[in-house]
């Protein structure tokens, strides 16, 4: 068994998947979705099921990593954005070698700041520098960078 991708809905998924190779150095996995069908009716449980996408390949995991799936309905329900501490799927994280530099690249990408750049020595793992943004549509992102500390003890 292994983890194969995360899926964020998107209202306009091309912009969106721009933004996350812009800004993360994700690669597009081809071929673009383009799907309906009484088959994805069925598996979603979505009426008249249609939707438009790419998976994009993340970052550190080499060519057969898990991707990032970002699709578009052509029916879209929309909802208040989701706080970090919502019941459920709350955020994506990133790795990164300088939270402000990757958060002054997120922000220059069409994303915004949500927390605060903080410091924190966590005991026996190492000290973590982490910040939440959020992505131009306002999916919740942790931005994070590790110094003395295992990739294993990150975990």
């Amino acid at each position: 068994m292994k983890f194969i991708h995360t899926n964020i809905i998107s209202t306009n998924w091309k912009n969106l998947v721009a933004f996350y190779v812009e800004t993360f150095n994700c690669k597009i996995v081809p071929p673009i979705r383009n799907q309906t069908g009484k088959w994805l009716e069925k598996g979603t449980g979505v009426k008249n099921a249609t939707l438009e996408g790419a998976h994009l390949l993340l970052p550190g995991y080499g060519e057969s990593g898990p991707t990032l799936e970002i699709y578009q309905y052509s029916e879209i329900i929309t909802q208040d954005f989701t706080p970090p501490n919502r019941r459920g799927f709350g955020h994506i994280a990133f790795e990164v070698e300088n939270v402000e530099r990757t958060l002054e690249k997120l922000i220059s990408n069409g994303g915004t700041s949500f927390g605060e750049i903080v410091k924190k020595e966590i005991i026996g793992v190492g000290e973590i520098t982490f910040t939440y943004a959020r992505d131009p549509e306002g999916n919740l992102i942790e931005l994070q960078c590790w110094t003395n500390a295992s990739a294993q003890q990150r975990i």
